[in-house]
């Protein structure tokens, strides 16, 4: 499903765990059926396809595992901080980590947030609620 020309309703997804992508799309198909979420889960393919989206068409959020093949999340957010295009995008890092070092470290690189991964489903929606608070409408 495209949204072309509606790039406020997308949202680019750096995740290589199949059932955490899963139910975070659940859960921003529950809340609000008209984001797309893309999951690219490989970070140096993120940042490639990132790459090829017209400046009109960026994501309204960058949602960045920790711990994914290729870049770490942290990585990824210190090579997209190298470009002005990608400043203005909300990121925020999640990961099953709850370590204070890996959060000081993202949010030090200028990340909105650093959330630990839910345990539960039922906290899934409540984390996607708390991750679109950071988009600007």
């Amino acid at each position: 499903m495209q949204f072309l020309g509606h790039s406020k309703r997308l949202i680019l997804l750096a995740e290589d765990d199949i059932d955490d992508k899963e139910l975070l799309e659940n859960a921003f198909e529950e809340i609000d059926p008209s984001w797309q979420l893309v999951c690219i889960p490989n970070g140096r393919k993120f940042i490639k396809y990132l790459d090829t989206i017209q400046d009109v068409d960026l994501p309204a959020l960058l949602i960045l595992d920790y711990n994914i093949p290729e870049l770490t999340g942290v990585e990824i957010v210190k090579e997209l901080n190298d470009h002005a295009r990608y400043l203005a995008i909300p990121k925020i890092i999640w990961s099953t980590s709850s370590s204070p070092v890996f959060k000081a470290m993202s949010i030090e690189l200028g990340v909105v947030d650093y959330i630990t991964k839910p345990s539960d489903l039922a906290s899934f929606q409540t984390v996607a609620r708390h991750m679109l608070s950071f988009v600007k409408e």
